[in-house]
């Protein structure tokens, strides 16, 4: 019989939990939520105080079961769910249906899953923060009253299935108002004029600056003409020379959003697939030997960049002796910038230790763990270290008035820079270019002036890792709901990837048109982002969270009634796929499932034939000569090219076959990625291209 028994969510973290504290504890896993609200009805008495009516989730009684069995045994119950509004709303459900004093000091939280972490977190335990569960709460049931009755709603009037949601309706409103704005956008011509110089037998690069002390933008060729008409001959005089030492500050530990972020850019993770890993990687890791199963980060859902006093003293001890006193930052004041909408109530995400580096761990972490693992450790290190010191050169040549200005940089002390640069979502890459050795008076020579035409460009649409930052900036979501949302409004259906790139589609841009005539708080972003400061304030106890509901409720109620009046019948025509059922003759059109588009008989039920939509690149198949190439998916939904004549020609490539030969072999080229862009390199000799990016 244990003396203790500790409840916490997942297996891993009972595992490595129960190792640390020995055999008077017993530690079991709840496998995440037990109660909820039920999926057959809204669950919310609207006119008893919007009191949730929580019932047991389908599936979870035989854990119950054995929950109730352990705790009939224990002399004391630990609650020890995950540090945040979930994880307490999680205890609080437990200590309910296994009748625990609330009050009590029944709950445990830790931020890592480390030996001392545990212990000194068994030391302190608390009663459960109801505080914390009331704005979870607070959370479910907008949510609840926000779904289940906008969504009968579109059943009835466009196509059953359909689900509106709080934040992700404002997702989709920021992917659709950006595909706005990229139709709308005029572009707008303007010129640039470029120089190659040379002094002293050294060449570089110079850009068109200004005119007669005074900058100047080029909008037209003519413009461009009259600058190269004032030029006379080929000699420019150096008219200044500034050169300054500049500091580059490291970036701060990851947060939740800037995780997702970065392991988008650097390692092409869907935030989805980012937070799982770090859960992984958070929960626990068989190191083998005397160590077992041990958390490697802190925990992953937090918008702090706080990092312990313990950790900091580690890192800086490590920096001194892997690279010297001089890369430590000791003697800088580290003044993080903390967003306004930033609950700060966990450290940033880091490693549980410095020491555990990741060439130490790559014969127990999976690939992408690793990846993952080593992008966290990295930035953390980084965070702690000096800052960088670049030497940079701003050069002005001038004739007859005319101002080419030259810019470059060295990296003088490279101080963070040694262990990490953060990514960036514009490719744009840090130069590394020093002038040559150039005096004010000089006279330089021109070797080729290279006037360019330019067109304005629209604004990008979102990637997952614009997306996740454009909403934090704004306030909408906190760090536990960016990858669900995320995750939501693609299996909706509302909107679609295109070259890692969100674009709406037909249903989401008719759903997003009716909620906002009819709804429009829902999609109003000023509104959200004051609903999650509302939920915030529950949080520190100083608003009642059925006074914040009802606020909201009263004028959504009279909404609901209107739509239920007004709200227009839509019919989503299927779009034809330009081609007929090769079984029935009737034509085939675009369906949206599951996975996203399929071709399907329109004569469906009589006819079921169905069939993926093949995307042809325009290249005849190397292998066999006679086939195309066609753009396929694998089961794990990577992209790869075969011949569209398989199983009869096996013809298989990662990367994407281009319509010319080598002209060096006569071989495939292919596009393959790179750090610098995309490149084309021939798939049977050396032969490559610059990069593109």
């Amino acid at each position: 019989m244990s003396d203790y028994l500790v409840i916490v969510e997942s297996p891993a973290k009972a595992k490595t939990i129960e190792r640390y504290l020995g055999r008077k504890y017993k530690v079991k896993a709840s496998m995440g939520h037990v109660r909820d609200l039920p999926k057959s009805q809204t669950g919310v008495d609207i006119e008893n105080q919007y009191e949730p009516k929580y019932i047991t989730i389908r599936g979870k009684g035989p854990v119950l079961k054995e929950l109730k069995t352990a705790a009939k045994k224990a002399k004391k119950i630990y609650l020890a769910a995950d540090p945040d509004r979930e994880g307490e709303a999680i205890a609080w459900h437990l200590a309910h249906t296994l009748n625990i004093d609330e009050n009590s000091d029944c709950r445990v939280v830790f931020n890592e899953i480390t030996k001392d972490a545990i212990k000194e977190a068994f030391k302190h335990p608390r009663a459960i923060n109801k505080d914390l569960v009331n704005s979870q709460q607070a959370r479910r049931i907008l949510d609840r009253l926000v779904g289940y009755n906008i969504s009968p709603i579109l059943w009835k009037k466009v196509k059953k299935g359909l689900s509106a949601g709080r934040v992700q309706s404002v997702a989709v409103r920021l992917i659709i108002d950006r595909e706005k704005e990229i139709q709308e956008f005029v572009p707008e011509e303007y010129w640039s004029i470029t120089g190659l110089f040379e002094v002293n037998n050294e060449t570089f690069e110079a850009g068109f600056y200004g005119a007669d002390g005074k900058k100047l933008d080029l909008s037209n060729e003519d413009e461009v003409k009259n600058v190269i008409n004032r030029i006379k001959g080929k000699d420019y005089i150096v008219q200044s020379v500034k050169k300054r030492e500049r500091k580059r500050n490291p970036a701060a530990p990851f947060t939740t959003s800037s995780l997702q972020q970065e392991a988008a850019r650097k390692l092409n993770f869907r935030a989805k697939k980012t937070m799982m890993i770090a859960q992984q990687l958070y929960e626990g890791i068989d190191l083998g030997g005397a160590e077992g199963t041990v958390g490697l980060i802190t925990y992953m859902r937090t918008d702090s960049t706080r990092i312990s006093e313990t950790a900091q003293t580690e890192a800086n001890q490590y920096i001194e002796s892997e690279f010297g006193k001089d890369y430590t930052a000791q003697n800088e004041k580290k003044t993080e910038k903390k967003s306004a909408n930033a609950q700060d109530a966990h450290e940033a995400v880091r490693p549980t230790s410095i020491l555990r580096t990741p060439n130490s761990l790559k014969t127990v972490l999976g690939r992408d763990q690793l990846r993952l693992y080593r992008l966290i450790w990295e930035r953390f290190v980084a965070s702690q270290m000096a800052p960088a010191v670049m030497d940079t050169m701003t050069v002005d040549l001038v004739n007859e008035g005319v101002i080419f200005r030259a810019n470059g940089s060295k990296v003088k002390f490279p101080g963070f820079m040694k262990v990490y640069i953060e990514g960036n979502d514009d490719n744009t890459k840090d130069e590394d270019k020093l002038l040559p050795d150039i005096e004010e008076g000089m006279t330089v020579s021109s070797k080729e002036i290279d006037p360019k035409q330019h067109f304005t460009q629209p604004p990008p649409r979102y990637t997952e890792a614009r997306l996740v930052k454009t909403l934090e900036e704004l306030g909408i979501g906190r760090p536990s709901t960016f990858a669900p949302t995320l995750d939501t409004i693609q299996k909706r259906g509302y909107v679609a990837l295109d070259n890692k790139r969100f674009i709406p589609t037909e249903l989401g841009t008719i759903v997003h048109e009716l909620i906002i005539e009819f709804f429009p708080e829902i999609l109003d972003l000023e509104f959200t982002a004051k609903m999650e400061t509302s939920l915030d304030l529950i949080e520190e106890g100083q608003t009642n969270w059925v006074e914040i509901i009802d606020e909201f409720y009263q004028g959504f109620e009279k909404r609901l009634r209107v739509a239920e009046k007004e709200m227009q019948e839509v019919e989503i025509k299927d779009e034809p796929a330009g081609e007929d059922c090769e079984q029935c003759g009737s034509p085939m059109v675009y369906k949206m499932g599951r996975f996203g588009k399929f071709m399907a008989c329109s004569n469906f039920p009589d006819c079921r034939n169905t069939k993926a939509i093949v995307k042809e690149i325009g290249v005849k198949c190397p292998t066999c000569k006679e086939g195309n190439i066609i753009e396929r998916k694998s089961k794990k939904k990577r992209i790869f090219y075969g011949c569209d004549t398989y199983p009869n020609c096996e013809f298989l490539s990662w990367d994407k076959p281009i319509a010319r030969a080598c002209p060096k072999c006569s071989g495939l080229l292919v596009e393959k990625k790179s750090k610098q862009g995309m490149q084309v390199q021939c798939t049977n000799c050396d032969y490559k291209e610059e990069p593109q990016q």
